[in-house]
């Protein structure tokens, strides 16, 4: 009988996913509790992180009302979102926390509190959004597969402004919150946060009495950045992904393999695989032959075998699904018997083809497959490719038949009446057609063939002369015997066989193996005339996600750049203030050689992601400067009090977006691939650039705006800083 088994069960490595993802958000999620609740005490950090449940839940309604699901995708979102939601309302309560404590009213408090960080903390979520909108445009499956996370921070971030800006004044007036006799822990936290800004702001003094030594320094450490990009030292790998546990082994029997060698062959591998499989790896093995799943297509044909296999989900000890392939490789591609063996491994997310995967085009078959060849030699010479093969299908045997002009002439005849003769032995002519209950029939005349199996055997058929007599048609034609293609593809008009190939990529990354296929084709273009290449597979991913975030990237610029010179009502003070991108992928660089993690499209993701957070800091450190330039300060003073008054909330903020990504980045709560680059970016090009920010844009600020004949020695030797404020 037909018995049903449960091959393989994806619903436990998305679930597997999904508490990864859950992990990292609650872990997220208290840390950036617990951020709040050590500079700003327990019941202003609670009233903060009512915001977060606040935000969530009207992410998550809007979500379920557009018709989405939870998922892995809008989980990142979250946990993205998370640190940033509180940003706003750590810089409102902030305010109105610093008013109270001296001596303000609650109601005055919150008013003059907004009206002071109302447009600073506005353009700053308009920049955020303005840098992730952009990324809801990106083409292309990776675009398909990303599209939901910026729409989900920047849902999130709207939803949040609504907490700040309204509910969160009024819980903080209603609850009249008393301060008059403080605890010792908020005596220790008042202290502790009065020091760190007298602390920085002598710090920030000392660096801009040697401005030029420590722009050389921030400059130093961008070029040390960009060079270590350049010469390799930070290892580019576009698509870092987590591969499914299963994987298939191929097998390529020769044309006109019967389907029964094929089997045999395939059985013979699949006791190989086993034997190399420790106890408790594999879930399931089967065997098949007459079929073949590619990475595209199924194939179908006698020559074509393929053994799956389903892996238990990964525990610590347990091989990855790479380490295990690698060790089985050589065992089993020495299976003794015809046909050639390779595997395919699938990946958890896009790209969906092969790293390497070349086109070769033509119009001659017998050319094209030549080019084919020697595409697979220079490709198979590539450092780290494996599992290199071509999807030309091996077709079956087949008699071609040319005339013999001078025997067909001395026969009597001519090339169509023998023509004729042969489709009437082969295939028949359709001499009638009738109708059967409306449907067509044809009525076909053809010869009656003897019971043999040998297609051969038709040149010994008797054929009928004009002029009496007889022949065989044999004697008319030259046969010859030749195994035909299987399946003739075309791509752009023209018939094209590909060339695939997956790559050890701590070898040779995606980009640089093409580059290789490149240059040597070059070498032996002459050879094959007519025969022209097309580069696709992931390089057509990489090329065409790369000249989209080019693109976008700029398209966030831009907006940043328009809200800021609305804001600023100034051309070079957005500029000022974008100095921070720079900064921040300064950050970035360094994080990668420190974590020796490769860049990959989703960490450029994260970078321009990173955009609309980096330049949160400045802003609201620029605009507390621009106001006390209004009050009457002086250019220096201005710089160095709205350093010191902003360094607070800018720490807060930084320090809770860096939290609630820290354990996603660093895989605390469960390491993933796909997922962990975008959070890692954003971790160490925020931490960065916060750091460079409170110091380099006072230092700029008071270089551009400070009037040119004043006298910066004694400006800052009349500074001093005491317990006041």
């Amino acid at each position: 009988g037909v018995s049903a088994m449960l091959m393989d069960d994806q619903t436990v490595v998305t679930r597997e996913a999904i508490r990864v993802m859950e992990s990292n958000a609650l872990q997220g999620l208290l840390v950036v509790l617990a951020i709040c609740w050590l500079f700003l005490g327990t019941r202003i950090a609670l009233l903060v992180g009512l915001g977060i449940p606040f935000a969530l839940a009207g992410t998550f309604g809007v979500l379920h009302a557009l018709g989405y699901t939870l998922n892995i995708s809008v989980l990142l979102g979250v946990v993205i979102a998370l640190g940033m939601l509180v940003d706003d309302a750590v810089v409102v309560v902030e305010a109105i926390y610093y008013r109270i404590q001296r001596g303000q009213d609650y109601f005055s408090a919150a008013v003059d509190a907004l009206r002071e960080v109302i447009a600073p903390v506005t353009s700053s979520v308009a920049t955020t959004v303005s840098a992730f909108l952009p990324l809801m445009l990106l083409p292309g499956i990776v675009g398909k597969f990303m599209f939901i996370i910026p729409f989900v921070v920047t849902l999130a971030l709207a939803i949040s402004l609504i907490e700040a800006y309204w509910m969160l004044p009024a819980h903080v007036t209603v609850l009249r919150l008393n301060f008059d006799n403080p605890s010792r822990m908020q005596r220790w936290r008042t202290n502790f946060l009065h020091s760190l800004r007298v602390k920085y702001a002598r710090l920030l003094i000392r660096v801009m009495r040697r401005p030029k030594l420590w722009l050389v320094v921030a400059g130093g450490m961008l070029l040390l950045a960009a060079a270590a990009l350049a010469t390799g030292v930070i290892r580019v790998q576009f698509f870092a992904l987590d591969p499914l546990r299963i994987f298939y082994v191929n097998v390529d029997m020769p044309a006109g393999a019967p389907v029964d060698a094929t089997l045999a062959k395939v059985q013979a591998v699949e006791a190989r695989v086993r034997s190399q499989l420790k106890a408790g790896e594999a879930r399931e093995l089967a065997s098949i032959a007459g079929l073949k799943f590619t990475d595209t297509e199924p194939l179908y044909g006698d020559a074509y075998g393929q053994v799956f296999v389903s892996l238990n989900p990964h525990t610590g000890d347990a091989r990855s699904v790479p380490q295990l392939i690698e060790a089985m490789r050589a065992e089993v591609e020495a299976t003794p018997g015809p046909g050639k063996v390779t595997f395919t491994l699938l990946s958890g997310g896009p790209p969906l083809s092969k790293a390497v995967r070349v086109r070769a085009r033509g119009d001659d078959q017998n050319a094209l497959r030549a080019a084919a060849d020697a595409l697979l030699a220079i490709v198979r010479a590539i450092p780290g490719a494996q599992d290199v093969a071509d999807d030309e299908v091996p077709g079956r045997p087949e008699m071609v038949l040319a005339l013999d002009r001078e025997a067909v002439r001395n026969a009597g005849l001519n090339p169509a009446q023998v023509a004729r003769i042969v489709r009437l032995h082969v295939d028949g002519e359709i001499v009638a057609l009738a109708r059967d209950k409306g449907e067509k029939i044809e009525v076909r005349v053809r010869a009656k063939r003897e019971g043999t199996a040998d297609i051969a055997s038709i040149l010994s058929d008797p054929v009928a002369l004009p002029g009496g007599g007889s022949t065989t048609l044999g004697a008319l034609v030259r046969e010859e015997t030749r195994s035909g293609p299987g399946i003739v593809k075309h791509y752009n008009l023209k018939r094209a066989i590909t060339v695939e190939a997956d790559l050890d990529k701590k070898q040779t990354d995606t980009v640089e193996a093409n580059r290789i296929v490149a240059g040597e084709w070059k070498k032996v273009q002459a050879n094959h005339p007519g025969v022209s290449l097309d580069f696709s597979g992931e390089l057509d991913d990489i090329q065409e996600s790369l000249d989209a975030m080019a693109v976008l990237f700029l398209v966030g610029l831009g907006l940043i750049y328009m809200i800021l010179a609305a804001q600023f009502r100034s051309y070079w003070q957005p500029l000022l203030i974008l100095v921070t991108v720079p900064l921040a992928f300064t950050g970035v660089a360094l994080g990668l050689i420190i974590s020796r993690d490769p860049l990959s499209l989703y960490t450029m993701y994260g970078v321009i992601a990173l955009t609309g957070i980096a330049v949160n800091s400045a802003i609201v450190l620029i605009d507390a400067a621009n106001d006390r330039l209004q009050s009457g300060m002086g250019v220096l003073h201005a710089a160095v009090y709205a350093a010191r008054r902003r360094v607070v909330p800018i720490i807060i903020t930084s320090v809770t977006t860096v939290g609630g990504l820290f354990s996603l980045a660093f895989g605390l709560g469960g390491k993933s691939m796909l997922w962990g680059p975008v959070a890692s970016a954003i971790v160490w090009g925020l931490g960065f650039a916060t750091v460079l920010t409170l110091f380099v844009i006072p230092l700029l600020y008071w270089l551009f705006m400070r009037p040119r004949t004043a006298s910066r020695r004694g400006l800052l030797q009349r500074f001093s800083f005491g317990r006041s404020s």
